[in-house]
This record gives structure tokens, sequence and C-alpha cells, in this order.
């Protein structure tokens, strides 16, 4: 298959994306602008410019929608301003933000960078937003449901897991044993789960990790590394574990297979790029049904995305 042929097919996916659907707020700051505080004396970091965008299962969202598929996420925001410029940021990229739940107890996941508007440089440490509040039974359980009310609709469910903290994720246990029934009761559905820290617990779904998650995965599971072993601990159809800019290796009943990348060798941000890769690679999945041609697809819209500041696209002229 053509990769006009494959994108052609791709824009016509339903996808939904749930999980951590969070805020990136990247802001240039002017050095010069560095006045101490005439009550403190301690210098200010003087913002002159911002720009939001979708992050974590919202840059996944983002390049789903660059490829023209119609997609929609599931997720939890406060009711802050940030929710606001987080709803405005997805509508801005046709992504369907209608299904997340807002929460006024709990503040929006955001990522605040700070970049150094005379160097380009992210030069100093981001202040980011978390939630360390486990969620509520009520909320989960409106999360389940809304879940389980639009799953049918969709031909791609990805899961974005990208909390590290042991509370205040929005794939809990619970919503995780949602996800796995879906996928149990839909055999032809792609899900396809991206877990930071807690791939070793999802069941009978594509579970994508990078090299040092998978380690990590595999030492709690099995107290050893052991990707085919994994796989099936995980009872997982599929175990894709990238490898950078050396590529994947996929884990499956019919053994292992590494699918090379064409090495960048001066990447300008290799930030989201684990999430650029999932979005190819599991729409280009569930178009094929060919884990290595996924694969491929996926290093090629990662290969894109890293040639460009922050958690860029790879948009359907760049992959032509």
């Amino acid at each position: 298959m053509t990769t006009a042929e494959l994108l052609y097919k791709i824009a016509a996916l339903r996808v939904l994306v749930v999980g951590d659907i969070c805020l990136d707020r990247w802001c240039w700051y002017d050095p010069a602008l560095a006045l101490p505080s005439a009550e403190t004396g301690i210098p200010r970091i003087g913002v002159a410019r911002t720009e939001v965008t979708p992050g974590a299962g919202g840059t996944v969202a983002n390049n789903v929608a660059a490829f023209g598929a119609n997609v929609a996420v599931i997720g939890v925001t406060g009711a802050d301003g940030y929710a606001w410029e987080l709803r405005q940021a997805l509508a801005a990229r046709g992504i369907d933000g209608s299904l997340l739940l807002e929460v006024p107890a709990l503040q929006t996941f955001t990522y605040t960078k700070l970049i150094n508007a005379e160097t380009g440089a992210e030069d100093l440490p981001r202040v980011d937003f978390v939630v360390t509040r486990a969620l509520t039974e009520e909320v989960e359980m409106l999360l389940v449901r809304r879940l389980l009310d639009n799953a049918e609709r969709f031909d791609v469910i990805l899961v974005s897991d990208q909390a590290e903290t042991t509370a205040g994720g929005v794939v809990t246990a619970t919503v995780r044993g949602a996800i796995q029934s879906t996928a149990a009761a839909n055999p032809g559905k792609v899900v396809w789960v991206d877990s930071r820290t807690r791939a070793e617990h999802f069941q009978g779904v594509i579970v994508k990790p990078n090299l040092k998650e998978a380690t990590e995965a595999s030492m709690r599971a099995l107290g050893r590394v052991d990707f085919p072993a994994l796989r099936a601990h995980c009872a997982a159809p599929l175990l894709i574990v990238t490898h950078g800019g050396e590529g994947a290796r996929i884990y499956d009943p019919e053994g292992e297979r590494r699918v090379k990348a064409d090495g960048i060798p001066n990447p300008v941000d290799i930030c989201g790029a684990g999430d650029s890769f999932s979005a190819g690679a599991a729409c280009a999945y569930a178009v094929t049904r060919d884990a290595v041609a996924a694969a491929e697809f996926g290093n090629r819209v990662a290969s894109i995305t890293i040639m460009k500041k922050g958690t860029g696209i790879a948009t359907p002229a760049e992959l032509l």
C-alpha cells in the first residue's frame, strides 16, 4: 500500500484518545525583563509571548487530526483558565473535546515550558501543574460511562497513560478495567495503549512502551528483562517497543521482528516522539493489520515531528 493510499484510508478512521489530556503552554521569556521584585529582591521571569497546544494525550490527538481523521478525547480537566485554553486548543485543531469531564475540585494538568526568547532554548525548569489527588469513585464512574457509551462508534481507541504520580492520573485501575473489557467485547477494534509507568498492568490490548518503559515494566512484572514474556504477561496481541532512532521491535505470537528507522543525526526536539509514533502506528495498523507496516509508518511520522520544536505534527504533505 502506498503512503497516499494509507493516508486516504486513515482519513476515514474514527479515533478516540482516552487518558491524560493535558495542556502545553509555551512561554517565551525575555531575559532583559528579569527585574528584581521591589518586595523580595527575587528576579522575575518576564514572559513576553505564550502559545498553547494540546499535550500528552492531546499530542496524540493532534497528530491523528493532522492525518485528517475524525478524533475525540476523553479525560478530565479542572474548571480553571487552563481548561478553557485546552478546549480552545483542541477546537482549533478540529478535535472533539465534548467528552472531557470538568471537575472543579481539580486543576487542569498543565505543562508550562519556559523558552529563552533570545536563544530559542528551553533553558529554565518547567512549571507543571499536576494532579496528585486520587479521582473520586464518582469521577471514575463518569469516565467509565463516557467510554462505554461512546466506544462503539470509534475504530481506534488510543490510551494515553502519561501521569507519573501514583494518584491523579485519568487511567486508574477502574478505567483500565473498562478499557480492557471494551477490547474484549470488540475484538475487531484497535485498542492501543501507551503507558509511561504502568504498561504491565494492561491486559488483552496492544501495548507500546519505549525501551526504558518496557525494561522497567518487565522488571516490575517479572523480575527480569524479557519482552516476549512481558507480552505474554499482558496477554497482548502485540507489543511494540520503540528504540528511538534505531526504530522499533515487534513482539507477537510469531516471535520478534525489528523495524529499522532512518536515523536522524541531529533531531531538533524529541519531545512527543512517542506520541507521534503511537498516533501514526495505531492508525496504520487499523488500516493494514500489519504490525511491520504500522511500525514503519509510526517511525516515519516521528522522524518528521522530531525535526520541529515542541510537540510537532507530521502533515500528509510532509509524509508524501
